[in-house]
């Protein structure tokens, strides 16, 4: 292991330590192989294809595309564990078929998954929006932890990542991922200096050029800032960021959400109705000013982090002794 603490499969062709992460209806295999090609590492949900055949499919366009390419960085497929999802056995043997390098778990305990990934040396990232959550990640024996915190978007988490970070480095020592309103490359070094090997960025690069998302959904993300995010888990069963010109489009009042929804991803196309038209970002959405290709905005995340990599570690305030 290298000193952050990663593998080497993970930092090969590395130029920022992040992941883009996946976004359910946004992340597809143009988004993983541009996110890879530019230096970081992409990644994608397997619900995100219709069906376990669509998702042979998309594996092997990524890997044809990624495998033999020597700049391209790694690349991840995001499983959907909830004891609700009838097609993880599918899309499970479809990952250890092509012998995916990474994989993050989602919704559930990663136990189900662990032993397969490892049979043929690959790697089990679990994405926790919690403490008690990381502790059971940790003791179901996978490499690494995904903390999504407040602010993130999609399913979200209810602890600051100041705190969060903190409280699961007094347990584990591997690779940990942070997600939460992390949109320029500068928040990308403050997840390091906290502690994390890599950030999590979603929401910077749902509007993206190769992203799935549709026109509308990059201009409202395009206009839209922190204060158009609303929590609720009326729309999924699970508490998750929503931009509310979204919500008020398809008829829902913003400050009285329903709250008794139940989760369900059994079927992941009656799902995608749900997020149709009621699109997701986290708080960090601010940062996002206009439509570009992934290649110009981990470009401009490069050398925000520079900057703030070479910043002094204090700016001593005029007639104060340093």
């Amino acid at each position: 292991m290298p000193q952050n603490g990663l593998p080497p499969a993970l930092t090969r062709n590395l130029r920022l330590p992040a992941i883009a992460a996946p976004m359910f209806l946004v992340s597809g295999p143009d988004m993983v192989i541009a996110a890879s090609r530019a230096g970081m590492i992409g990644s994608f949900p397997a619900p995100n294809a219709r069906t376990s055949d669509d998702l042979e499919d998309w594996v092997s366009r990524i890997d044809a595309a990624l495998s033999n390419d020597p700049d391209a960085a790694a690349w991840a497929v995001n499983l959907v564990v909830h004891p609700s999802n009838s097609r993880l056995p599918e899309d499970l043997a479809c990952v250890v078929r092509h012998k995916v390098p990474l994989v993050i778990t989602a919704l559930g305990s990663p136990a189900r998954v662990v032993e397969e990934i490892h049979s043929y040396g690959g790697l089990v990232f679990a994405d926790v929006n919690s403490v008690s959550f990381a502790r059971k990640a940790a003791a179901a024996g996978v490499d690494g932890l995904v903390l999504v915190a407040a602010g993130a978007g999609g399913h979200t988490g209810a602890t600051a990542g100041f705190a969060f970070v903190e409280e699961v480095r007094q347990f584990w020592d591997g690779p940990l991922v942070l997600g939460g309103a992390i949109s320029t490359g500068h928040a990308v070094r403050a997840a390091e200096i906290l502690g994390a090997d890599l950030a999590y960025l979603g929401t910077a690069l749902i509007a993206c050029a190769e992203s799935m998302a549709v026109p509308g959904y990059k201009d409202m993300i395009v206009a839209a800032g922190a204060e158009d995010i609303v929590p609720s888990k009326g729309i999924t069963g699970v508490t998750a960021n929503w931009l509310k010109p979204s919500l008020i489009a398809a008829g829902y009042d913003p400050a009285n959400m329903p709250e008794d929804k139940r989760p369900n991803f059994s079927d992941a196309q009656d799902d995608a109705k749900a997020w149709k038209n009621v699109w997701s970002a986290g708080q960090g959405v601010g940062a996002v000013r206009r439509v570009e290709p992934v290649a110009v905005i981990v470009d401009r995340l490069v050398s925000e982090y520079d900057a703030a990599a070479t910043r002094p570690r204090f700016a001593p305030i005029e007639g104060v002794p340093a």
